[in-house]
């Protein structure tokens, strides 16, 4: 029970940040901008982005809610707070501003702090830091789908 107030409250964060981003990107994945880029020949159906971020949010929500009932410092709540804005950020710096190049700096950096969660608290998560290893695949492929289209456009 005293999960569940920390993991309701990383769900509407998690998936509020989702749906600002997706509101900020403008319909980029749609758009003719985005569909006339060279992508990658890995690229995946568009329904696999909406799986994948909804498994990765439930996982990292879980991750959340117990790694702050552990430990709840400033600093971590810090690097949280990075996280929330990268992941929204570089939809608008990818899809709505077409800013390839910085796009890459960001997911990069997203990519950064997620594996930072993993190896610097890993010792007391144990093995609920494999909930992160979704989110951590997830950001080695959209990376380099990203840079695919920075190297390839």
């Amino acid at each position: 029970m005293k999960l569940l107030k920390p993991l309701l409250l990383f769900l509407v964060i998690n998936f509020g940040g989702l749906a600002l981003g997706s509101w900020l990107m403008d319909n980029g994945p749609s758009s003719e901008w985005y569909n006339n880029l060279n992508q990658a020949p890995w690229t995946p159906p568009g329904w696999v982005f909406g799986v994948a971020w909804t498994t990765i949010m439930i996982c990292f929500s879980i991750y959340l809610a117990y790694l702050f009932t552990k430990i709840n410092t400033q600093k971590l709540k810090l690097v949280f707070a990075l996280q929330v804005f990268l992941n929204v950020v570089w939809n608008y710096i990818f899809f709505n501003q077409h800013q390839v190049f910085l796009g890459l700096i960001t997911i990069t950096a997203l990519t950064i702090v997620i594996f930072y969660f993993f190896f610097n608290y890993r010792q007391e998560m144990k093995n609920l830091s494999y909930l992160l290893l979704p989110y951590m695949v997830w950001l080695l492929i959209a990376t380099s789908l990203n840079g695919y289209i920075l190297l390839n456009n």
